[in-house]
């Protein structure tokens, strides 16, 4: 009968024939996640026979760096959640915007300023033609080639490089960003989420203008009041404007050849200076909310500046309840928080105590970046278990983490975290400075942590999900992928889905970003699945697209 068209069969088989779809979709909804995944060609909680070869490659060149670092840039990577846009930019793009702008460089402190160039400072061209100048200049603006000792560590040598070249990055963050979003598409990443500053001098003239008050409410109120923060919302909005419209100037993205970049999706997350006055935090954290309520290219906001600053330690749990009061009335809005980014001598003991659980139980943080900390806080491994169930992820940068707070391997939370369930995302943090990227990162994870493909994958699926691009998502357990009932009956990633599927993915850039790194997967195991890489295969980098 195999073949036969439906008007050849008698009345009663045309109606088993009709019916055939709808008893094949109950009878999988029937079946147990072992039997679906024995009837998807895998072993029960296991990998599919293409992640299986896709790993035993990846075993077979983890002596080979060059083969090695080829995998790695090709692997599909998600998304990256916890990314600073000042500190994301090459130093070598931010020296070459400080020489274009005429810009002076301090002899002694090697910091940036406008010019005139007077007494110790010498011009930013010099740069250009002094090439020990510029190594002095690039180590002071990096941690390129960085050294403990002689009175500054690691942690200080990384935070002051953002005073020295603080004056630049505020000239062309378009330009920045074009140079970041094109590096994140290029290493087959498939969302970002960006932190900056948008109209900090009018949020400090407003928190300057109405003061403290204790009541948050009425604080609220009267930054609220004759139109002030509106004001300050319209000056961040129109400094976004002009940032995207450099951007795509920047990156092409109007002409015949644009760079990758300009397919990404990209949202920002306002930065607030926990260092500030608790008026000025107030305000910021206010503008934050309010833009992501009223400009879909704004998704959070999150607190900046070291963690252990003494007005950060001294007002993190006002910190905590301003968002707690601000979460209760603007409950659509997510928020991700530097939690945790501490290890002991860098603050009193107690005050390890409860920096990440006041993030998660106070303010009710939907993400945590960095959580360092964590073996430190009161009762952790329960508060563990409560970021398990409700599913609050972990922003992991490695590379930040080893350079700012010297840890690394088995004495780093990863492994703590994916032990209790807690879902992880990978992250750059600063990769300017850091001198790193995405793909470094992941390779980073998998050789110190012994990862095989199948969790590298799981990692890159999950940055996508916790990512807060609006929309449904491809998946209906968020974290074990099991795919939505209207593409269950589609090869994921499939360029031409079902109609069910095709609607859902048109009314959500969430899933659509999902459904491409799904088609990316297939391409990238098709190449890495058979032994060596097939000069001329598809990868991932022909398939980022927009889902804006």
């Amino acid at each position: 009968m195999t073949g036969m068209p439906p008007s050849a069969l008698s009345p009663a088989r045309r109606r088993t024939a009709r019916l055939a779809p709808v008893l094949s979709a109950a009878l999988a909804l029937a079946l147990t996640p072992t039997q679906l995944s024995q009837a998807a060609g895998k072993e029960p909680n296991g990998p599919t026979h293409a992640e299986a070869r896709v790993s035993a490659y990846l075993r077979d060149v983890r002596d080979r760096p060059e083969a090695l670092a080829a995998f790695f840039r090709a692997l599909p990577k998600g998304a990256d959640l916890h990314n600073h846009l000042s500190g994301a930019a090459t130093t070598e793009l931010l020296l070459r915007i400080a020489v274009e702008a005429g810009y002076c460089i301090d002899t002694t402190t090697l910091t940036a300023g406008a010019p005139p160039c007077t007494g110790n400072t010498r011009p930013a061209a010099d740069t250009v033609t002094d090439p020990a100048f510029r190594r002095q200049v690039i180590r002071a603006w990096s941690m390129q080639d960085f050294t403990p000792g002689q009175g500054e560590s690691s942690h200080d040598h990384f935070f002051a490089t953002f005073g020295k070249f603080g004056a630049v990055t505020g000239l062309h963050p378009g330009r920045l960003l074009a140079q970041v979003a094109t590096s994140a598409a290029q290493q087959h990443q498939f969302y970002l989420e960006t932190m900056w500053t948008p109209a900090w001098s009018a949020a400090a003239a407003l928190a300057a203008k109405v003061g403290y008050d204790s009541d948050l409410a009425r604080l609220r109120e009267k930054m609220l009041a004759d139109g002030g923060m509106d004001a300050v919302v319209q000056q961040a909005m129109s400094e976004t404007d002009s940032l995207i419209e450099e951007f795509r100037a920047a990156a092409h993205c109007d002409t015949d050849h644009p760079d990758a970049g300009c397919a990404l999706p990209v949202r920002f997350i306002a930065q607030v200076d926990r260092g500030g006055p608790p008026e000025l935090v107030f305000a910021q954290m206010l503008l934050g909310v309010e833009l992501a309520r009223r400009d879909p290219r704004f998704v959070s906001l999150n607190l900046v500046g070291p963690e252990e600053d003494p007005v950060a330690v001294a007002d993190y749990r006002l910190h905590m309840r301003m968002l707690n009061y601000l979460r209760g009335v603007y409950p659509a809005v997510p928020l991700t928080l530097h939690a945790g980014e501490l290890v002991p001598g860098l603050v009193k003991p107690e005050d390890l105590r409860f920096h990440v659980r006041d993030a998660v139980l106070t303010a009710r943080t939907d993400r945590v970046g960095h959580g360092v900390d964590i073996r430190h806080e009161d009762d952790y491994p329960e508060l563990l278990r409560l970021m398990a169930r409700q599913h609050v992820l972990v922003e992991v940068p490695l590379t930040s983490n080893a350079q700012v707070l010297g840890v690394t391997g088995p004495a780093h939370p990863f492994p703590l975290f994916r032990r209790y369930g807690v879902p992880v995302a990978l992250a750059t943090d600063d990769q300017g400075v850091e001198r790193t990227d995405i793909s470094r990162e992941y390779e980073r994870a998998a050789l110190t942590y012994q990862l095989d493909y199948r969790v590298l994958k799981d990692l890159a699926r999950t940055s996508l999900e916790y990512g807060f691009l609006k929309g449904r998502s491809l998946w209906r357990d968020r974290d074990g992928f099991q795919v939505v009932p209207e593409c269950a009956g589609d090869r994921l990633g499939d360029p031409t889905p079902s109609r069910r599927c095709a609607l859902l993915l048109a009314s959500s850039a969430k899933g659509t970003v999902e459904w491409k790194q799904e088609d990316a997967f297939r391409a990238f195991e098709r190449t890495f699945g058979a032994g060596a890489p097939r000069t001329g295969s598809r990868t991932a980098g022909a398939l980022v697209g927009s889902a804006r």
